[in-house]
């Protein structure tokens, strides 16, 4: 199966000002999501979708493929993702590498820790889903606004967290990573449809950046999971 990974990143940006190049635990945070979508097995065609000089000089250096600069039109504010992945699939076509199916990384969701994408492609193949969406599990203890806000549980019969099964969590999607049949994106034009499968994350992978807060959480995180690779790697 030929996969296509498009890791998409814009050069503007609202709560965190150029955070796609933004250092983070000593790397762009670009970086940090190339990296993991090139050490991913089987292999992935990696390729940055980017309105911006500066961060497709930063992709080229970390080993992505940038074979166009995004159309001003693909690239405001308001653009969806969707036209962003259409575009690098249509890219791929013409050069007659139309992928199998299509790996989607969010770079502002850059905390995933070693062999999760690995997991996510096995589940992906093996399930035999359309799509599948990375997600995390959030206790069921929710409410809807409203003038009469409603819960999404029985407050009063309410249950104990460690009496939770996996049946009565919620589970949030992370915005970090989808994978998708190449023809649910041709054909519906979303990242998600025909049979969704759930691939379930841990909940530090959760991480989404858009303020500076979350930047750094995000580097806490990274930088975590950076000490102990190197503690494991000195042990041996």
């Amino acid at each position: 199966m030929s996969i296509l990974c498009v890791i998409p990143a814009r050069g503007g940006s609202k709560g965190v000002h150029r955070k796609n190049v933004r250092a983070v635990a000593g790397k762009p945070l670009l970086v940090w999501t190339i990296e993991q979508a090139l050490n991913a097995r089987p292999s992935l065609d990696v390729l940055v979708s980017t309105d911006d000089d500066e961060i497709a000089e930063v992709a080229r250096g970390a080993g992505a493929d940038v074979p166009f600069i995004r159309p001003a039109a693909l690239a405001l504010d308001e653009t969806p993702t969707e036209p962003v992945v259409r575009h690098a699939i249509a890219s791929r076509v013409r050069q007659g590498r139309r992928p199998d199916a299509v790996v989607l990384l969010q770079a502002t969701s850059p905390v995933r820790f070693p062999g999760t994408l690995d997991r996510a492609l096995e589940q992906f193949e093996a399930s035999g889903v359309d799509s599948l969406v990375g997600v995390v599990p959030q206790p069921p203890f929710l409410w809807l606004w409203g003038d009469v806000p409603s819960a999404a549980y029985d407050p009063a019969r309410r249950p104990r967290r460690q009496d939770l099964d996996e049946a009565a969590y919620a589970y949030r999607e992370t915005g970090s990573l989808y994978i998708t049949r190449t023809e649910i994106y041709e054909q519906g034009g979303h990242r998600l449809g025909g049979k969704v499968g759930l691939f379930v994350m841990d909940e530090r992978e959760g991480i989404d950046v858009d303020t500076e807060l979350d930047l750094l959480i995000a580097e806490q995180q990274l930088r975590w999971f950076q000490d102990a690779l190197e503690a494991k790697e000195a042990e041996l």
